[in-house]
């Protein structure tokens, strides 16, 4: 108990000392007030502290197991509603109680226990018990819960987190019948954020439980959205089988348990989601855990035709050892298969650079920036025979065509990437012109692979809403008045004139698209789809927006650099996608990803003849994240010069995010001059 007291001086009668009246009183009076609201201050911080604080609880959960050796299992066990389930759970709950009253630490803050099942073994009972303990006690109540777990040999372990939201569900798997587990929502919408679901699924004795998952969608991150086996009726971590699942798995990924009870849990964060999953489980013969089958170390079971095909589909790489390669595969060094069109791209996909040696040109070649060879002679003749122009590179004639930069005093450039690299490469400066663009106002920045964005991190990207209805496509803003995004958003269907500038509605400096309110919106004044647009092949894939009326730049909006006509993208480079997620539902908040430029060549054969000169691809080979993160019409930029130029405009895809697939982009320094003739920009 604090005692506070305030003492008063006597008054001086001393008349010298006295002042006459005037500011110094009131200087006292206001003195003492503050003196007063001080102390009053100082008062309540000392009674919160010493009287409500001791009133903050924690709530810890801790999960364990009682067997119950004078039982003999049966089946009304299985069911909570049974009576013999409830008679059985009140004196498990009881022994509990018992069993916590003997700590002085646990039984003052004991709140109660639950029964979550019951299994064979004579009768093992699975439990949850809560504590409500005060701030700084938790440690002392780990250590009673310890010390109770080694006195009567019981199974405790602490939940950390649990989902007040949560669902839970029991089922029982029949020899020869297979039954389903689904995320919530599937297949008809994707999962909820912040859901939290288990599943706790039964065999006869004798038997062991596999689950075969058909689809498997979540986010790519798996300390976010995940899917966990365990075998046992209680989600502990020791009982925990194969590894953390998330992102997206190939079809009928299998998961086999050597045990008849089986906890499942889905758990997803507040941030994006996915489509979700299926799986069907059912009981099996011990002895053939895998029918049909490759098994993988960590008990997952795949298609054999997975095995040795250069991809990680056990998840621990054991599909991946000891293979024999065929002719149409790479033998790395360290034993595993690669896809041969990996060979001299770039990357170092081995991982110990098997597919990377001897990739230089002959004597007497010159090596493309594509990795094409052609004759040294070729080099610098005004003709562009690699097919990137390199070979025509660095060379002190010009080469006025095309694909070269045109200078304002007429000279042309065939270097690459000329414009706004901090070079007066013209003479007159016109290539060093026009470059306040590209710049983010927030550089702080993240690994991503399909993650949100931060506030103003991509301010040239736009969202494109069908009037009073949702974001639909994306965009580029290339000046105050002008934007890029593809042909296919803008064509006429039977239902919508999607080509009228009357339909549209953009959203410029968004972030969220539940905040729209919040971001500038404009109409549409015209809209210029490129006249050789071919729906059927998404040849020419680009259009162009004019606002009806021009935009102020801040720091959320700003335009992207535009690259030249001579830009190109070498096979390996680093670019971005970004986007709500127009084939990717539920994606609020503008996402990101990295993908890097696939080879042309190779990119060709992988969509079976599909690709122009038009289209650029990119992706990740192996799967999971394309333009499925960003949107139809949105950018793909890419960093330069300490600045972001739109390298293309999301195009089309072959599915979702799936290996082999890259993403189709449309190509932008194509058309570089369609863009200036139609925009002056």
């Amino acid at each position: 108990m604090w005692d506070t007291a305030v003492t008063f001086l006597p008054a001086s009668d001393n008349k010298k000392l006295e002042k006459k009246r005037g500011p110094g009183k009131v200087g006292i009076v206001v003195g003492l007030v503050i003196l007063a609201a001080v102390l009053a201050l100082i008062i309540g911080l000392l009674v919160w502290h010493f009287h409500f604080r001791k009133d903050l609880k924690l709530q810890k959960i801790y999960t364990g197991t009682l067997r119950i050796t004078n039982q003999a299992f049966v089946d009304a066990y299985e069911n909570p509603d049974s009576t013999e389930f409830k008679q059985l759970a009140s004196q498990v709950m009881d022994q509990l109680k018992s069993m916590y009253s003997e700590s002085p630490e646990l039984s003052k803050y004991y709140v109660g226990s639950r029964v979550q099942a019951f299994s064979e073994g004579s009768v093992i009972a699975y439990y949850e018990s809560e504590f409500a303990v005060p701030v700084g006690q938790d440690k002392a109540v780990d250590r009673a819960v310890s010390s109770l777990d080694e006195m009567y040999s019981n199974k405790i372990n602490l939940l950390f987190s649990v989902c007040p939201a949560s669902m839970k569900f029991a089922e029982h798997a029949r020899s020869s019948a297979e039954e389903i587990i689904k995320s919530p929502g599937f297949p008809d919408q994707p999962y909820t954020p912040n859901t939290f679901v288990q599943w706790e699924l039964r065999g006869d004795p004798g038997h062991m439980l596999k689950l075969t998952f058909d689809t498997f969608n979540l986010e790519e991150n798996c300390a976010n959205d995940f899917v966990r086996v365990y075998d046992s009726l209680v989600a502990m971590d020791k009982h925990l089988m194969a590894d953390t699942l998330c992102g997206q798995l190939p079809a009928n990924t299998m998961v086999t348990v050597n045990s008849n009870q089986v906890s499942v849990v889905f758990k997803s964060d507040s941030s994006q989601v996915d489509r979700g999953f299926s799986a069907t489980y059912e009981v099996f013969d011990p002895s053939d855990p895998c029918p049909d089958q490759f098994q993988c170390n960590n008990k997952r079971c795949i298609n054999p035709s997975l095995r040795c095909d250069g991809w990680n589909d056990c998840g621990d790489s054991t599909d991946e050892r000891n293979c024999k390669c065929d002719a149409s595969m790479i033998q790395c060094r360290n034993g595993i298969c690669k896809p041969m069109f990996w060979r001299c791209d770039g990357v170092n996909d081995c991982g110990d650079d098997t597919d990377e040696l001897n990739c230089g040109c002959k004597v007497g070649e010159f090596k493309c920036s594509n990795d094409q060879c052609v004759s040294e002679k070729l080099k610098c003749d005004g003709n562009r025979d690699c097919k990137d122009g390199s070979d025509e590179d660095g060379c002190t004639r010009d080469i006025c065509k095309v694909s070269t930069f045109a200078c304002n005093n007429g000279k042309c450039i065939t270097k690459q990437n000329p414009m706004c690299d901090g070079q007066d490469d013209c003479g007159d400066n016109s290539d060093e012109s026009s470059c306040d663009c590209g710049k983010k106002a927030y550089t702080k920045s993240r690994i991503v692979g399909g993650q949100e964005a931060d506030m103003g991190e991509f301010p040239w990207q736009v969202s494109l809403h069908i009037k009073n209805t949702a974001h639909v496509c994306g965009a580029s803003i290339i000046s105050d008045r002008w934007l890029v995004t593809a042909a296919h958003c803008v064509q006429d269907d039977a239902k919508v004139k999607y080509g009228q500038p009357g339909t549209w509605e953009a959203y410029l400096g968004l972030h969220r698209q539940i905040e729209k309110q919040q971001a500038t919106k404009r109409f549409l004044k015209q809209i210029i789809p490129h006249k050789n647009y071919n729906s059927y092949t998404y040849d020419n894939d680009i259009a162009l927006m004019e606002l009806d009326s021009p935009v102020t730049f801040n720091e959320t909006i700003r335009p992207i650099c535009l690259p030249s006509a001579t830009d190109v993208f070498p096979a390996g480079e680093t670019v971005t996608i970004t986007g709500w997620g127009a084939t990717r539902e539920g994606a609020p908040v503008l996402q990101k990803a990295n993908v890097r430029i696939i080879n042309s060549t190779v990119c060709d054969e992988l969509m079976n003849g599909q690709i122009t000169s038009r289209m650029t691809c990119a992706g990740v080979l192996t799967g999971g994240v394309d333009a499925c993160q960003g949107d139809s019409g949105g950018p793909m930029s890419y960093f330069s010069n300490d600045r972001m130029f739109l390298a293309g405009v999301v195009s089309w895809g072959d599915g979702c995010a799936r290996r082999n697939k890259p993403g189709i982009y449309t190509n932008v320094p194509k058309f570089r001059a369609w863009i200036k003739e139609k925009t002056g920009v």
